[in-house]
């Protein structure tokens, strides 16, 4: 027998399956269906973590960027010690090839004080130097104004929770306190309002010029609070860090500040350590399902070899061997599977359009970052779900198969 024989008669016998036997009908409906649920949840599975932990890591990243470079004696506090960050350092951390874009910061804790309440609040400034794109993607209201590190602009962005709480619109002045040796007062004005729904960050950052924070820190020319860097390759952010640690870690600049890089799952360790559990959810699913459809589908070979009993003693009268037949009824569970992964995929896929288009599920944002469920479109790892599942189905359907090998012609085909 060539091997195109148990393939033509696999075929024969899922048409013939389709047309309607009465047992082996609902067994392949059954098993179809098992098929079709599982793939479709592990797909949306895959799509909505991905999505989750990459619209987080683009929020605190948004922040933060990827990697920062600190003075080592302000590390995990908003009251920071300043470091030289000069227009040749700059030139030189943007020399990286996998750097993709540096820019100054500085900050200055401080208090927003209304006729009717008050709020602690942290200003950061920035340069002209600003990749203002994540904030322009956040922004409700107004705009965000040309920063600059050379005059004052008494300009800021808000967050929506703290406009919210104070009460205070776009163009409302709102003035600003600063405690050190004695209370200082900025007046500046809303020119923006932001939304990320990351309550830990909208609850506390102000956005306003470089020139304005330096001013509050009685720092030098050049000193800031530190750089941020942006790499090309999120995937490669720990050996990007540390090439950027290798040759800034530890040196001190002309004002004795020591530098000190980290990433930005260094500084969040705690929301980076939460992401990784969700992988771990991810893989206790994709196995339950591959053994819900796996199990769904050995009941429903075993019911059809039961069915077919008849059939398998006349082939093996004929001189088909155990091996042949056996083939046949992979062969045949393959199309079955085929047939249930096309609908998997299908619910699967509908589902993550019409969410990531109409937001169809809703989420509370103070506890998930995120206001409704956000999918990601990984092709590559949608292939790699029904390649695994089409493997993994079948290698469970060897060892039922062998229960054609303990078939005996001469009392099967009596059976019926």
């Amino acid at each position: 027998f060539s091997m195109s024989f148990p393939l033509f008669i696999a075929r024969r016998l899922y048409r013939d399956t389709d047309g309607g036997k009465q047992v082996s009908r609902p067994a392949v409906l059954i098993a179809m269906v098992g098929i079709a649920i599982g793939l479709a949840v592990m797909i949306i599975t895959v799509a909505v973590v991905i999505g989750f932990k990459g619209e987080v890591r683009n929020k605190v990243t948004g922040f933060g960027s990827h990697i920062q470079i600190s003075n080592f004696d302000a590390v995990r506090s908003f009251e920071t010690h300043p470091v030289v960050v000069s227009d040749s350092m700059m030139a030189a951390l943007s020399a990286y090839p996998d750097v993709k874009h540096v820019q100054r910061y500085s900050t200055k804790p401080g208090m927003i004080k209304t006729d009717d309440a008050f709020q602690g609040m942290v200003l950061k400034g920035v340069g002209p130097e600003f990749d203002a794109s994540f904030f322009r993607s956040n922004l409700v209201e107004g705009e965000i104004p040309a920063f600059s590190d050379s005059v004052a602009t008494n300009q800021v962005v808000i967050s929506k929770t703290l406009s919210d709480k104070l009460k205070l619109k776009l163009g409302d002045k709102i003035y600003t306190y600063y405690i050190q040796d004695n209370v200082r007062v900025r007046p500046l004005t809303i020119k923006g309002i932001y939304q990320t729904n990351f309550s830990e960050y909208d609850n506390l950052f102000l956005l306003t010029d470089l020139y304005t924070v330096n001013r509050l820190n009685n720092w030098k020319p050049e000193q800031v609070s530190g750089a941020e860097l942006q790499v090309n390759d999120y995937d490669r952010l720990e050996s990007i860090t540390y090439e950027v640690a290798e040759s800034t870690d530890n040196r001190a600049d002309k004002y004795g500040g020591v530098y000190f890089v980290q990433n930005i799952e260094q500084l969040n360790p705690q929301i980076f350590e939460w992401l990784g559990l969700l992988d771990l959810n991810v893989w206790v699913i994709l196995i339950l399902m591959v053994g819900v459809a796996g199990f769904t589908m050995i009941s429903g070979l075993l019911i059809i070899i039961i069915e077919r009993t008849n059939m398998i003693g006349i082939l093996k009268a004929l001189g088909a061997n155990n091996f042949t037949i056996r083939k046949v009824f992979l062969w045949f569970s393959v199309f079955l599977i085929g047939k249930g992964m096309i609908w998997g995929n299908a619910i699967g896929l509908l589902f993550c359009v019409l969410q990531s288009q109409f937001h169809i599920f809703k989420l509370d944002p103070e506890s998930y970052y995120v206001d409704s469920v956000p999918v990601s479109f990984n092709i590559g790892l949608f292939l790699l779900i029904n390649m695994g599942t089409l493997f993994a189905s079948v290698l469970m359907l060897l060892g039922p198969s062998y229960l054609i090998t303990k078939i005996n012609p001469a009392s099967s085909m009596r059976y019926e």
